[in-house]
């Protein structure tokens, strides 16, 4: 398959699992994680500039899962898989880049195999029930984070109305100006039917194991790794916070005026943070 001029769309297959992924450039490699309700079409923006100097991986996450069971959503499982997604694209080392339900993957990535991850960027989200996001999290947890987990409920109920609820994310996460039609089109159908909504789900259902995985991360050691934190709305700086304790070397940054769907919102003012700390 083809996307966007200079981006190649191929079928990866690794034990366990199989993945879309967008690969665009030459140089060194840089693993893009989207979050929920997106697909690899989230970085399409900031996938050319970044092709210029580097190898671009963006993988379509929805995809780990292809037996169709609820097993490997949980954080640890999918950072195995991009872990062994970079194995089979021949790559040894590679920044990572992780957003929203992207970033804990990442994140633990980084802890597990700080010799492979070179840089750790991440954004828009929380890290498990670790402090620092005691001022973000007083109101209570996001809304739908109640909704998806509880088996079987939320995809009973959006199945026929997958595209109202993703516009709904969408307007929110750019504080109301949406995205381009061929985005949205491929957001919508990558969680259009049952199963892709239990599949996106199954994420927020793991969410316990994968917050025990990440406190046994920060328990057994430091995050060792260049780290660079962004922030929009809502989080803003929360992340950051939850990182600096047992973190070496982390610098948070906030983009002004942005919703959260930082890459599709404002990809200019991104790649001005990106850039530069990806090329060091």
């Amino acid at each position: 398959m083809s996307g966007p001029t200079g981006v190649e769309v191929r079928r990866v297959a690794v034990p366990g699992a199989a993945f879309d992924v967008a690969v665009a450039g030459e140089g060194p490699a840089v693993l893009l994680l989207h979050g929920f309700p997106h697909t690899w079409e989230l970085w399409s923006d900031i996938i050319g500039p970044l092709a210029r100097h580097h190898r671009v991986i963006a993988p379509n996450l929805r995809y780990l899962d292809t037996s169709g069971g609820d097993k490997g959503y949980d954080a640890g499982a999918l950072a195995l898989a991009a872990e062994s997604l970079l194995d089979a694209l021949g790559e040894r080392s590679a920044d990572v880049v992780g957003i929203d339900a992207g970033t804990p993957p990442a994140f633990l990535l980084a802890m597990r195999r700080p010799g492979l991850v070179r840089r750790l960027v991440v954004m828009e989200s929380l890290l498990g029930r670790l402090p620092g996001a005691e001022e973000f999290l007083a109101g209570g947890a996001p809304w739908w984070f109640g909704f998806h987990s509880v088996p079987g409920l939320a995809e009973t109920v959006l199945t026929g109305h997958e595209a109202e609820y993703v516009d709904w994310f969408l307007d929110s996460g750019t504080l109301g100006q949406g995205v381009r039609p061929e985005i949205r089109a491929a957001f919508v159908a990558a969680h259009t039917g049952g199963d892709a909504l239990r599949a996106a789900f199954s994420y927020y259902r793991a969410l316990p194991t994968s917050a025990r995985q990440v406190e046994e991360a920060v328990g057994a050691g430091r995050l060792t790794v260049p780290t660079l934190a962004i922030g929009s709305r809502p989080v803003g700086g929360a992340l950051a916070q939850q990182l600096r304790p047992f973190a070496d070397d982390v610098t948070g940054r906030l983009v002004e005026e942005c919703g959260h769907i930082i890459p599709l919102h404002r990809p200019e003012a991104l790649l001005r943070l990106l850039e530069p700390f990806l090329a060091v």
